[in-house]
């Protein structure tokens, strides 16, 4: 073997030594691939243990007896083989704990010992019934133990004996487990708070457990019951969030089944309703996280299910303390982002993303600006018709000086159209249209005047306008707050209704018309003509344009008919406002002596800017390109005749 052909082979064996640490799996990564052969050994564990006949049954056929039927050393026999060392709290009796402050009322099912129940108060359903965010098998939470004689025992399968603490309001669920071996579920509900503290203690479980244990599995689910007045909207905003460990907080589930296996540690889990979440907090991080959803489309109960499937580091070896919390909560943006006060930015919480305020770059003007203001006026009344009217005028106070902008280079193009007129009458013909417009932009150049100054205002109102859109619909501060007819201002407020469903129509319309949202859409067509005889410059606009300005507040009177009837009366007042401010700026604004200043500017010497040259510069090159396409057409007519 020459010396090349050993280079060749070393150089080889770098580059498949690097490519190998290179594509090394992260630990997250190692972590997940262990649950998911440990998840699948154990239900092959299972299903072994279900295939094999039962020893203590050989001798005594029990067909369908009950356990506590059955004799008591064959009773017995069952229950060492089916739970081991957990035999002795596999059977007992059914008890509920009640926790309550002035917020929340908890209950815990001895059996299973976990949260069954959770109330809400000082709130209700739109039936108004209490509001109760999960109750009985809404709800299920488990915790997996491998033993050391490799059976499966779940928690939701045994009876703990409830242990009352010092404090009122805590209580610990215990397990003793084989003869030294202890489980509690430990949980404390402090004064006027939505939070639960939750902790799992073990100790003595070094000989129970299955020595390879490192880590608890945990399942946890919810059926998330309708709560609101509207099935679509509340579904809309109805998902299941996470939040990864010291990262971003992220979302899915409103509208399709999914499911998600998430490598990376997570901080909390919520399963979230349009006002109101269940989340699971963990003190350190979950680990190897399945999450999925499930639609529940024909249930006239509940919109979703969101279950998770996660576990949490465990040392077998020593006594633990593994440390949780819950929310069960309403969804206010200042509440949730209290949780994070005087906390480090790697260790918020986040929760205040549970709020729906649009993307990332109109969600700043909720914070900062909608949401102060809404604070503000609400301390000082509650009637949030009149707050959601002078909101509507702060904001318009805000654009301002935008609207008046946009208004004067209307007003600009306007005075100026005779002259657009007769433009039109010096380039009569179909192909001197380049020659038309070119000559209509050195117009409005030389008199100071731009189309994109009046557009330009207008595009700096879309990201308040897109931010209101987010927040009326989510904002908890409308619920069941009502306002001349309508009852409630986070849904629709409808004046008819009917039972059937109008194929097409009723899918996009729901079975209902909202009356905010018809006098809107009735104020937006009157705006929309008063605008544009107002606005007609003499421009030859696109074809269909004028259609396409009609059609808009009817696609608007489909989109918001099933939303918000707090939106729709913003938009409502909004425009009707604008309509005043129009009518008063046409009759401040003398147009006679706005027409003398722009004939005065045509008289200055004027440098054009880069933009203008570069424009004019594109213009011709059209224009010529335009010339030879005309030349060559005629040159092939001609050639086509001879």
């Amino acid at each position: 073997m020459d010396k090349n052909t050993i280079t060749g082979f070393a150089l080889i064996g770098l580059v498949l030594i690097g490519f190998t640490w290179l594509n090394r799996p992260s630990k997250e990564q190692m972590e997940a691939q262990r649950r998911y052969r440990d998840s699948v050994a154990v239900a092959q564990r299972e299903m072994q243990q279900a295939a094999v006949p039962e020893q203590a049954n050989e001798e005594v056929a029990t067909g369908d007896v009950a356990l506590d039927e059955l004799p008591d050393t064959v009773r017995q026999a069952k229950l060492q083989n089916n739970f081991g060392a957990f035999a002795s709290v596999a059977t007992g009796a059914e008890e509920l704990i009640t926790l309550e402050n002035n917020n929340v009322e908890i209950k815990i099912n001895s059996r299973g010992g976990y949260v069954c129940y959770a109330r809400v108060k000082d709130y209700v359903t739109y039936e108004k019934e209490p509001l109760v965010l999960f109750e009985g098998d809404d709800s299920k939470f488990n915790v997996t133990f491998v033993t050391t004689t490799n059976r499966v025992v779940n928690t939701s399968d045994l009876y703990f004996t409830p242990i009352k603490n010092v404090s009122q309001n805590s209580v610990t669920m215990r397990l003793n487990v084989g003869d030294d071996g202890v489980v509690e579920f430990v949980y404390t509900l402090n004064p006027d708070d939505y939070m639960l503290h939750f902790t799992i203690r073990t100790s003595g479980l070094n000989g129970v457990l299955a020595h390879s244990t490192n880590a608890l599995d945990i399942q946890w689910s919810q059926k998330m019951r309708i709560q609101e007045k509207g099935r679509k909207l509340e579904n809309q905003y109805t998902g299941l969030y996470y939040k990864y460990l010291a990262d971003d907080v992220e979302h899915f589930g409103e509208s399709k089944d999914e499911d998600k296996q998430v490598s990376n540690r997570l901080k909390w889990i919520g399963y979230k309703n349009k006002y109101f979440t269940s989340a699971l907090i963990a003190d350190d991080s979950f680990a190897a996280t399945v999450l999925s959803t499930k639609q529940s489309a024909t249930d006239a109960d509940y919109l979703k299910e969101f279950r998770t499937t996660t576990a949490v580091s465990f040392n077998i070896t020593k006594s633990e303390s593994i440390g949780f919390r819950y929310f069960f909560g309403p969804n206010r943006y200042k509440l949730l982002r209290s949780y994070d006060k005087g906390v480090d930015g790697d260790n918020q919480l986040d929760l205040d993303n549970l709020v729906p305020m649009g993307y990332k770059w109109v969600r700043p003007i909720n914070k900062f600006f909608i949401l102060p203001v809404f604070d503000f006026l609400g301390r000082f009344m509650s009637d949030y018709g009149l707050i959601i009217l002078l909101l509507t005028l702060a904001v318009k106070l805000v654009l301002f000086p935008l609207t008046y902008k946009s208004y004067m280079s209307q007003a600009r193009m306007r005075v100026l159209r005779p002259q657009v007129e007769e433009l039109k009458l010096k380039y009569p013909k179909k192909e001197q249209a380049m020659e038309l417009q070119r000559a209509t932009m050195a117009l409005y150049s030389s008199a100071g005047a731009s189309p994109l100054s009046g557009c330009l205002p207008m595009l700096l109102q879309m990201p308040i306008l897109i931010a209101l859109y987010w927040l009326f619909p989510t904002t908890i501060e409308l619920r069941q707050q009502g306002f001349l007819w309508a009852e409630d201002l986070s849904t629709y407020d409808a004046v008819i209704s009917w039972d059937f469903d109008i194929p097409l129509i009723s899918a996009f319309l729901g079975n209902h018309i909202s009356l905010f949202c018809l006098l809107m859409t009735i104020v937006n067509i009157v705006y929309t003509k008063v605008n544009m005889s107002m606005t007609n410059t003499g421009q030859q606009q696109m074809p269909g344009m004028n259609m396409m300005m009609y059609l808009m507040p009817f696609m608007f009177f489909f989109m918001f008919n099933q939303n918000s009837a707090g939106l729709s009366y913003y938009f409502l007042v909004s425009t009707l406002i604008t309509i005043a401010q129009t009518m008063i700026f046409r009759f401040a604004v003398n147009e006679d002596k706005l027409l003398a200043k722009l004939e005065a500017n045509k008289k200055k010497p004027k440098k054009k800017s880069g933009f203008m040259q570069r424009l004019e510069e594109a213009q011709r090159a059209q224009q010529e390109q335009m010339r030879k396409q005309q030349k060559g057409r005629e040159k092939r007519q001609y050639s086509g005749k001879r």
